[in-house]
C-alpha cells in the first residue's frame, strides 16, 4: 500500500523518523559546530548586526539549498555551513578586512560553481573503491561514536539514561530509539533546569549587506584555503556519505547550487555552503527511515529547521548552544552507531581490499592535520595509497625474445 493511502495517523508516524533525523541533525550542527561562527565574528570585531546578519545569510542559505536538493532528487541531501572554514576563519579574519574576506567569499563560491558545472569532481568520486570509502567514513564517524560514552567521564547520569534507554528501545521497539532519546533526553534537562528558556525572547534578524573588496592578499589568504578546505573536508566526505548508504545523485547539482548559494549570500555575511557529512549521516541511514525512498523527508525537514532559526537570527542558535556538550555529544554518537556500523561491515566486506580499508579508517580516525588540510582529505590519500601499493595491478614483465640465430641464442641453447 502506498503511503498516500494509508490512514492519516499511520502517515504522521511514517513522517516522524525522518523529520526526527532531520531536527537532530539541525541541533547536533548548532550545538556542535556554530560557537566557531560566533568566535570568529568576534576575532573580525563585528557588531551585533552583522553577526546576526551572518547567522541569518548562512541558515537561511544552507536551508534553502538544502530544501531545494533534497526535493529535486529524492535524496536526502543535508546541506550546512562549512565547519572546517569556520574554524580557520577563526585566525584568518584576525589580520584580514572583513570587507576583503566577503570579496574572498564570492571568490570561493564562483570556484565552486565552475567546478560543479565542469563535472569534474563527479568523475573523481566515482573512482574510489567502495571498500576506501565505507573506511573513510567510519574513520569520520568514530570520533562521534567514542563521544557517545565518553560523555560518562562528565556527566555520569545523563549520557548512563540515554545509553540505557537507546538499548532498551533498540531491544523492544528499534524504530524509535532515536526519537526516544531526543525526547527523553530534552525532557530530563527541561526537569533539571538545565536549559533556561525563561530569558527567551524571539527576534527577528535583517540581513546586513556589506560591500565586497578585492586583494591579492585575500585571495591567497582566505580564497585559496577557503576553497581547499570546504571541497577536501566537507564535499569530499559529505558526497561518499550519500554513496555509502546507496543514493547516486551526481555531485555536480549538489557543488554548483550550494555554490550559487554561497554566491548569492557572500555580501550578507555567509562563508560557504557546502554538502554536510557527519550530520548528513544522521539522515542517509536507516535510523532516519527503513525505505531509502522515504529519507529524502529528512533532508525538507533539516532545511526548514535552518531557515526557521535563520529567521529569528542569535536567539535560537544560543538555544541550541545551551544544550550541554554531553547531551550534544551523546545524542549525535547514538544516531550514528547504525552508520559507523554499517561502514566498518562495508570496508571489511572484500577480503581483498580489507587491509587497504582498514588502514583508511585508522588514517581518518586520527584526524591527521597536514599543511592546514584536516583529516578526511589526508585519510582518503593514505586509503587510496595503501589500496595502489597492495590491490594495484603492476606491469606485466614482457617476455625476452631471443633469436636461436644470434650468438645468444647459440650460446643459451
Amino acid at each position: 500500500m502506498s503511503s498516500a493511502r494509508l490512514p492519516l495517523s499511520a502517515r504522521l508516524n511514517d513522517l516522524a523518523h525522518p523529520v526526527v533525523a532531520g531536527l537532530i541533525s539541525v541541533i547536533v550542527n548548532y550545538g556542535g559546530t556554530f560557537i566557531l561562527v560566533f568566535q570568529a565574528a568576534k576575532v573580525a570585531g563585528l557588531s551585533p548586526a552583522l553577526t546576526a546578519s551572518w547567522v541569518w545569510s548562512i541558515s537561511i542559505g544552507v536551508g534553502v539549498t538544502g530544501i531545494i536538493l533534497s526535493w529535486t532528487a529524492r535524496e536526502p541531501i543535508i546541506t550546512a555551513w562549512s565547519t572546517p572554514a569556520a574554524a580557520f576563519l577563526v585566525t584568518a579574519l584576525a589580520t584580514t578586512p572583513y570587507a576583503e574576506a566577503v570579496g574572498a567569499y564570492l571568490i570561493s563560491a564562483a570556484a565552486f560553481v565552475v567546478l560543479g558545472l565542469s563535472g569534474w569532481f563527479d568523475r573523481v568520486i566515482r573512482l574510489i573503491p567502495p571498500g576506501i570509502a565505507a573506511g573513510l567514513l567510519a574513520g569520520i564517524l568514530l570520533q562521534f561514536g567514542i563521544g557517545a560514552f565518553g560523555g560518562m567521564s562528565v556527566d555520569a547520569p545523563l549520557a548512563g539514561l540515554l545509553i540505557v534507554a537507546y538499548l532498551l528501545l533498540k531491544r523492544f521497539s528499534a524504530r524509535y530509539a532515536v526519537v526516544g532519546i531526543l525526547v527523553l533526553g530534552l525532557s530530563l534537562l527541561l526537569l533539571q533546569g538545565r536549559v533556561d528558556l525563561a530569558g527567551l525572547s524571539l527576534q527577528l534578524a535583517a540581513p546586513v549587506f556589506t560591500m565586497p573588496a578585492f586583494s591579492l592578499n585575500s585571495l591567497l589568504s582566505v580564497a585559496l584555503p577557503l576553497f581547499l578546505i570546504t571541497l577536501t573536508g566537507q564535499y569530499m566526505p559529505g558526497m561518499l556519505v550519500l554513496r555509502n548508504d546507496g543514493f547516486k545523485t551526481s555531485a555536480n547539482p549538489i557543488v554548483t547550487v550550494t555554490g550559487l548559494g554561497s554566491l548569492l549570500m557572500a555580501t550578507l555575511g555567509a562563508h560557504a555552503f557546502n554538502i554536510a557529512a557527519i550530520t548528513a549521516a544522521i539522515c542517509t541511514g536507516r535510523e532516519a527511515h527503513e525505505d531509502p525512498s522515504r529519507r529524502w523527508i529528512a533532508g525538507i525537514a533539516a532545511g526548514v529547521s535552518y531557515i526557521l532559526v535563520g529567521v529569528f537570527g542569535v536567539t535560537l542558535a544560543a538555544v541550541f548552544m545551551a544544550f550541554p556538550a554531553t547531551f550534544i555529544t551523546t545524542l549525535a554518537g547514538l544516531a550514528l552507531l547504525g552508520t559507523i556500523g554499517g561502514s566498518l561491515a562495508g570496508a571489511m566486506a572484500d577480503a581483498r581490499t580489507r587491509e587497504a580499508a582498514l588502514i583508511t579508517f585508522l588514517a581518518a580516525a586520527a584526524n591527521i592535520t597536514l599543511l592546514g588540510i584536516g583529516g578526511a582529505f589526508w585519510g582518503l590519500v593514505i586509503g587510496l595509497l595503501a589500496h595502489g601499493v597492495l590491490n594495484g595491478r603492476l606491469p606485466r614483465s614482457v617476455p625476452v625474445v631471443v633469436d636461436a640465430a644470434s650468438p645468444a641464442g647459440k650460446g643459451a641453447s
